[in-house]
């Protein structure tokens, strides 16, 4: 393994990321590549193998020290390209953690995507070819949202939708302190702030209770 990739996951400090997870993150990223010749997983102009390992796979993996490892499972919305759900359960498996990675996937092309990855590396996933917003009475440990609703939309859906979860993880991008302000207009959270170590613009969002006022 190159010297500069290995320094790249080594920002994730607490995980100690192995030479056999960098490995399996570096095929993941050809897998990425080449599918994306096909549909559309990332976009077309950032397709370089340093711009993916930076902005998805490491972008992804510093959200797992707000994963709840305890759980039994968790739940990725929106999953696409498998961001951050195929990155965390990659770590999973470097944990040896038992938990199951739920990916809720709308899209056919795209499921197939992320069955093939699960199916590659042996993970421990689920995925699940259908909308999100037409499932009901669902339980999970943590829910993870990458690039999939606006925050308002998602808070609405897990509200109505789940009847059980642990936390909430939201990435927040450049516009995130606003949209964040905006939404505690109408919406008491009990969160906590983590800035990215990808972007100086952007920062993380650990959700552990929410309630809208009325």
């Amino acid at each position: 393994m190159d010297s500069i990739i290995s320094k790249n996951y080594s920002q994730i400090a607490q995980l100690g990321v192995s030479r056999e997870t960098c490995n399996e993150l570096e095929k993941l990223i050809s897998m990425i590549q080449k599918k994306n010749r096909e549909i559309n997983l990332i976009s077309k102009k950032n397709t370089e193998r340093g711009v993916i390992r930076l902005r998805h796979i490491i972008d992804s993996m510093q959200i797992i020290d707000f994963v709840d490892l305890n759980s039994n499972t968790t739940s990725d919305l929106g999953s696409g390209g498998g961001m951050p759900g195929i990155i965390i359960a990659i770590l999973m498996k470097k944990l040896k953690k038992k938990m199951k990675v739920k990916l809720y996937e709308k899209s056919y092309h795209k499921s197939v995507f992320l069955k093939d990855v699960s199916e590659k590396f042996e993970l421990n996933t689920e995925i699940i070819q259908k909308d999100i917003f037409k499932i009901k009475n669902i339980e999970t440990g943590t829910i993870m949202s990458r690039a999939f609703k606006p925050m308002p939309i998602i808070l609405e859906l897990v509200q109505k939708n789940f009847r059980k979860y642990k936390n909430i993880i939201l990435f927040m991008g450049k516009s995130g302190r606003k949209i964040l302000n905006d939404t505690l207009k109408t919406w008491d959270l009990d969160y906590e702030e983590k800035k990215s170590l990808t972007s100086k613009d952007s920062f993380l969002l650990n959700i552990k209770n929410m309630e809208k006022r009325i």
